[in-house]
This record gives structure tokens, sequence and C-alpha cells, in this order.
């Protein structure tokens, strides 16, 4: 696959960008796009959350009234789940919410996200993307040039840039991320992905 190479300002350099078919032109597995998002997001799950059991109260463990003879339900203590105030049944408790996925299937996942997103047009070329000092102004007009804005934009580039991440994180819903750190969720939460010319190599041959 093929894509024309723009400039930062929106203009056809008149170049060819080539897209390894390796990466971006599988077959999409779809199950494993969906368990690596999965996993992405279970990961970030801090599992701190609970509730208190019957045994946790502080409440006292009289028996509230004799077990048969006055005409009413069986009872205990009043930490019953059954009484306002009670403990809850079955409540949650402090859990680690992260489970593995073997780096093939993470591979294949990542390269199914590229392969979709490139079948879907929603991947652009550029030169190049450099701005001489942290403002959104500049940032803001790039994506009007290339037509993106208002969308949910990933930029990838292939090295940290602190002019760049300054300029794009007061914009909502854009992100800047490193070629070697884009993972799948990260591909399929955006609606458009800004490759400069660099960053594709680095992707072409991982």
């Amino acid at each position: 696959m093929e894509l024309a190479i723009l400039t930062q300002d929106g203009r056809d350099t008149g170049r060819k960008a080539v897209l390894n078919d390796a990466v971006f032109g599988i077959t999409v597995n779809e199950n494993a796009v969906y368990l690596d998002v999965k996993q992405f997001l279970a990961n970030q799950r801090q599992g701190t959350h609970k509730s208190k059991e019957r045994s946790e109260l502080s409440g006292s463990t009289r028996k509230l009234h004799k077990q048969k003879g006055g005409g009413g339900s069986r009872i205990g203590d009043i930490n019953s789940p059954l009484l306002s105030g009670g403990a809850r049944v079955f409540g949650p408790r402090p859990r680690d919410y992260r489970f593995k996925l073997n780096k093939k299937l993470k591979d294949l996942a990542r390269r199914s996200a590229w392969s979709l997103k490139a079948a879907e047009g929603q991947i652009i070329v550029v030169e190049d993307v450099k701005f001489d000092a942290p403002r959104t102004k500049d940032y803001v007009k790039m994506t009007q040039a290339l037509k993106v804005e208002g969308k949910k934009v990933l930029l990838v580039v292939p090295e940290g840039n602190d002019n760049l991440y300054l300029s794009v994180r007061n914009v909502p819903g854009n992100r800047v991320m490193r070629a070697a750190d884009v993972n799948t969720y990260g591909l399929m939460n955006n609606a458009a992905i800004i490759l400069t010319e660099k960053s594709l190599e680095i992707i072409n041959n991982k």
C-alpha cells in the first residue's frame, strides 16, 4: 500500500510512502484485537475496591431475639446483611485484574489494528512535525490543514519531543506517542493516526 506524503501544512510533497503489507495489509484478527484491548484496560484497574463483610462490622454480636416462638423471622445479630446498616453479602475485595497474553498474539493484535486503520483510510503520513516552541495554536493549525480537527488524533513520532508533547496535551482527545510505544488500544481509540516518515520506517521494520 502507498500513501501520499504531506507536509505539516497539508501540501502534497509529490512523494509516496510505502506501507509494509506484513504490518498494514494483513487479515484483521478481531479476537486478538479484543483480547489486547481488554488486557490493556484491565491493567489500568487499581483493584482497590472493598466493602465490609459481616465479621468486619463493629456492631454487637448479640442475637436480637430468640430463634423460635416469637412469630417473626429467624435472625442473628444486628450485622446481618438483611438489616439496614448491615454487612454486604459477597462484597468486592481487593484483587489484581491483570492477565498475560503471549507476545505473538499481542504482535498479531497490533498489526491487525494497523491494517484496520489503513483499510479505513485513517492513516496520514507527514514529512516531519517540528515546532520551535510549545504552541498549541501551531498544532491546531496542523490538524486543520490535515483535515482532522475535532477528531481523536494520535500523533506518532520517532522519539520524544517536549515541544510536541506540550503543544498537543491541551487539545482534548489528542495524544503524542513514540513509534516504539504504540499499542493496540492507542490505535483503536483514535479516529486518525498521523505518522511521520521516520516513525513509519520504525513501524515498517517492527
